[in-house]
């Protein structure tokens, strides 16, 4: 297995594929969680080449290579900055794959476990190309989330430096990405939810309650969702064996 640390325009990245994988090798952009970073996850990358894929592995804004120096509480002012940046560069990271004729006519999939998540639900509002993904401890209501940690931020104490008027246009952008507003677009995608009931950081039932929604509309055909009574805010081993698998099966 070869991982190459690579600069692709200006986003820090780990290429990771096996020295025989030719370029006609199923893709997956595999995108990391909140103060992770790209390394953090080879584990699911070493799972998944050796099952036939090529993945891509990209630091997100602020982030791994990325990092200047914040602090949590700076990094989490700037979360929605991040998952924006991030949803623009999934698109660029697609171009820059056909550049390099990684990318042809075959699949391409998103992955991500938290923010990666988090992400990977926007870009399948706004990406038809994406042909599958496989979503762990993510939620894809952007606008409850964001209602939500604004509310944390001002309990704690925390003054949010946006007037009512640049609150409101924080949401109606959110919205445009907010995949409970748009489950359309998700129709006929085979999707891969992972998530703890216990949970503390992303919330479960949120999830729970969009992959229902889900399958109530378009039918449980392409869905699968394995919810864990036990687990918290980290996915367990079983949980990434399922979903690389879950990805190669649907990416062959």
């Amino acid at each position: 297995m070869i991982v190459k640390s690579e600069l692709w325009g200006n986003i820090p990245l780990l290429h990771v594929h096996k020295e025989e994988t030719n370029t006609n090798a199923p893709i997956v952009i595999f995108l990391h969680g909140f103060e992770s970073a790209k390394e953090h996850n080879l584990h699911y990358a070493y799972q998944l080449v050796h099952q036939g894929c090529r993945v891509i592995l990209p630091d997100a804004h602020l982030h791994g290579a990325r990092d200047e120096n914040l602090d949590k509480v700076e990094m989490s002012l700037r979360f929605w900055e991040t998952i924006l940046t991030s949803i623009e560069e999934v698109g660029k990271l697609k171009e820059l794959l056909i550049e390099k004729g990684y990318l042809s006519d075959q699949k391409i999939a998103l992955a991500g476990t938290s923010m990666g998540a988090i992400i990977s639900l926007g870009c399948l509002t706004v990406y038809p190309w994406i042909d599958a993904a496989a979503l762990m401890m993510g939620t894809p209501a952007y606008v409850e989330l964001a209602k939500a940690q604004i509310a944390q931020f001002e309990q704690k104490g925390f003054e949010i430096p946006l007037t009512n008027e640049e609150r409101e246009n924080m949401y109606t952008t959110l919205a445009t990405f907010d995949a409970t507003e748009h489950m359309d677009k998700l129709a006929d995608k085979p999707l891969f939810f992972w998530h703890g009931k216990k949970d503390l950081v992303v919330p479960f039932e949120p999830t729970a309650l969009f992959v229902e929604a889900l399958k109530k509309e378009y039918g449980e055909k392409n869905i699968t969702f394995i919810p864990n009574k036990t687990a918290g805010h980290a996915v367990n081993r079983s949980g990434l064996l399922a979903a690389t698998k879950w990805l190669a099966d649907h990416l062959a």
